[in-house]
């Protein structure tokens, strides 16, 4: 009988490490094989490694997953293999890593399973732990329990060395309370404190699990959008304003409703990140003219 345990394999090591069991089946996928790859846990786990998930080619295009495949190789000799080969990301894009694979053995010493490590290399180790110690930081707003500007800048300049390395654009949404002023004023802070809450949980409840969002300063909000559409980002953006609309903040004898004004623009190769930050922050003064309530993207 084969045991494992997600402590025993570093669950949190910044390579990506998986098991299959002697069928191929995936039966763990740590939280560095979901940041490599982009594909969560519960989307991969249950799922067979020849269902060609990670689409693993050599540097001559060969495809892997069936004619090839190091761990399947593994699993029916025992011998280790490293190999230097590219997986495809959960959003197309290729990603070279390192490979090994080892088998694991019961205590009849029979092959089980075996298990896969890759590391990204993208990245020096260095820099792993560079952004390592950049995620112990201090990095999520204490009111509404979203990242703050600091990690929201860091991801935009993130999302900026993707694009600059793969040419994958994203998407920014800035997003206003309208007359949030007034319900301070006529309410109190602690009311207004409540509303922020209700409109942060909103966002984080119904964003795209690819995208990021993020509380920019007092009533402003920041979303990261995966996407190089603004057809796709105008729909992000539509559907998270009218949910918005359709929220309240109630408490005691207090039903109160909001509405939100929402600016966006996509990243071309010209932009700096400020740049696109004032676009869309323009966009969303925009919106605010047409009489809030609004989207306007462009």
């Amino acid at each position: 009988m084969f045991h494992y345990d997600a402590n025993e394999f570093m669950s949190h090591l910044y390579e990506g490490v998986y098991i299959v069991d002697k069928n191929r089946k995936i039966v763990f996928w740590n939280s560095g094989s979901e940041h490599i790859t982009g594909y969560q846990s519960d989307e991969v786990v249950k799922s067979h490694c020849y269902h060609n998930i990670l689409n693993h080619v050599d540097k001559d295009g060969k495809h892997l997953c069936f004619n090839g495949c190091p761990l399947h190789h593994t699993l029916k000799t025992g011998e280790i293999n490293e190999n230097d080969v590219f997986l495809q990301h959960k959003l197309g894009h290729r990603i070279p890593v390192s490979v090994k694979t080892m088998p694991l053995y019961n205590d009849d010493q029979e092959i089980v399973a075996a298990v896969e490590v890759f590391t990204d290399l993208r990245y020096k180790e260095q820099q792993y732990h560079e952004h390592e110690a950049l995620k112990k930081m201090v990095h999520i707003d204490a009111l509404t329990e979203l990242y703050n500007r600091r990690y929201l800048e860091f991801r935009l300049a993130q999302a900026k060395n993707e694009f600059d390395e793969f040419n994958d654009s994203f998407g920014l949404l800035f997003i206003d309370i309208d007359h949030f002023k007034n319900i301070n004023d006529s309410y109190g802070h602690d009311i207004g404190d409540g509303v922020l809450k209700v409109i942060a949980q909103t966002l984080k409840s119904n964003i795209r699990p690819e995208d990021i969002v993020g509380r920019w300063g007092g009533e402003e909000f920041i979303a990261i959008i995966k996407t190089n559409d603004l057809d796709t980002l105008t729909m992000v953006a539509e559907r998270l304003r009218k949910l918005l609309e359709n929220s309240l903040y109630r408490k005691d004898k207090h039903e109160i409703k909001v509405t939100v004004s929402i600016g966006g623009s996509i990243y071309h190769k010209d932009d700096s990140i400020g740049s696109l930050i004032k676009r869309s922050d323009q966009h969303m003064y925009k919106a605010k003219s047409l009489g809030r309530n609004q989207v306007f993207i462009k």
